[in-house]
């Protein structure tokens, strides 16, 4: 399907410029299937054709057009999670060539502010996320500036690809925020996206992963976890704190909060050992009465981590090639790209962990 190519323009055979499909979010919770012109790259940029793209968090609550979220512009093509191939490139892109397969760092920098003068990219003042700010990547083809790309390590399917931006969150969360070792008892709270893969990145390094959950978390996102090995527990009736004292001495050693929930990292410093860590990666969506009493007579450590950075990227895409996690395992691709309320409605009721819609390619 890739032919040779010098680096000059190519239009796939069958892909007129008019017959694009996108997913559209309109309004409030309204989103639709549009045929739009495929856009072409200007200087600097490239055409990626989508293969594969992801349903997270983030896009449930820009969905839903509440809270912190009301920011986003409507109306847009959704999505910030996909993987690709490069199809044509605009004039000056040299690191890249017609057929490589790519995933896209959603989150742009500014590349001026103070934050991104010292490397700290992931808060920077002036950020824009696709998908959010602007169109994303749920569509036939999107336009990307080539600074922006990750060519994929041979032996990444474009399909797991498409989940590589989370992963490099809860790779940034485990392996740079959080001090966790091999061997180490650690509590997800949270079997979300964000929280199964913090999951599964801990016990591919050796710790001892405990994941807690809602009730509701008991149909499909704690038994998906329970197949990859990882213990799990339910939320309520003193389960969580018998399950702290079976299996530490005086509480985790780290506790990592993906909830989103307000009430995250007080049950966190409930649970974790004097000296230990809690790492808040979820976004808590209400104000919170969080007293850090707890956490100051325990010299707890409280960080947090947002977003991820370029060698987070690259890392969580070098951990998929090398086969020591198994993204795959965690995709739901039961949803198609006609009927994207569905897939937005089944994981707002964690139905399904993470949706990923097939746009077609090779």
């Amino acid at each position: 399907m890739w032919p040779n190519s010098d680096g000059g323009s190519y239009i796939p055979l069958g892909a007129a410029r008019w017959d694009v499909r996108a997913i559209v979010q309109t309004g409030p919770e309204q989103v639709e299937v549009q045929e739009r012109e495929r856009p072409e790259p200007g200087d600097s940029e490239v055409l990626v054709e989508v293969h594969s793209a992801g349903l997270c968090g983030s896009d449930a609550h820009a969905f839903r057009y509440h809270g912190d979220y009301e920011w986003t512009t409507l109306p847009r093509v959704v999505g910030h999670e996909y993987a690709g191939r490069v199809v044509e490139l605009g004039s000056g892109v040299e690191r890249f060539a017609v057929g490589d397969p790519v995933v896209e760092e959603p989150v742009h920098e500014c590349g001026h502010c103070v934050q991104c003068r010292r490397g700290q990219t992931n808060v920077c003042q002036n950020v824009y996320v696709a998908g959010m700010h602007g169109d994303g990547g749920w569509a036939d083809y999107t336009v990307v500036p080539a600074e922006h790309l990750h060519p994929l390590p041979e032996g990444v399917p474009l399909r797991e690809a498409a989940v590589a931006e989370p992963a490099s969150v809860a790779a940034r969360a485990v392996f740079e925020q959080s001090r966790l070792e091999p061997g180490d008892s650690v509590l997800v709270e949270g079997p979300g996206p964000i929280g199964a893969l913090s999951a599964v990145l801990a016990d591919a390094m050796g710790a001892r992963v405990l994941v807690s959950g809602l009730e509701q978390d008991r149909q499909y996102r704690l038994p998906l976890l329970e197949d990859q090995g990882i213990d799990t527990v339910t939320v309520g009736d003193g389960a969580l704190g018998a399950a702290t004292e079976e299996r530490t001495a005086s509480g985790f050693d780290v506790v990592v909060d993906a909830t989103g929930h307000h009430t995250g990292p007080g049950t966190a410093l409930e649970h974790v050992r004097r000296g230990g860590q809690v790492v808040v990666v979820g976004i808590p969506g209400q104000p919170s009465e969080l007293s850090l009493a707890p956490a100051v007579r325990g010299e707890v450590d409280v960080e947090t981590s947002y977003g991820s950075l370029w060698a987070d990227f690259e890392r969580a895409l070098q951990l998929m090639a090398a086969g020591d996690v198994d993204v795959g395992a965690l995709q739901d691709d039961s949803f198609a790209v006609e009927d994207p309320e569905a897939a937005f409605r089944s994981f707002l009721d964690s139905e399904t962990l993470k949706p990923v819609f097939s746009f077609g390619g090779d």
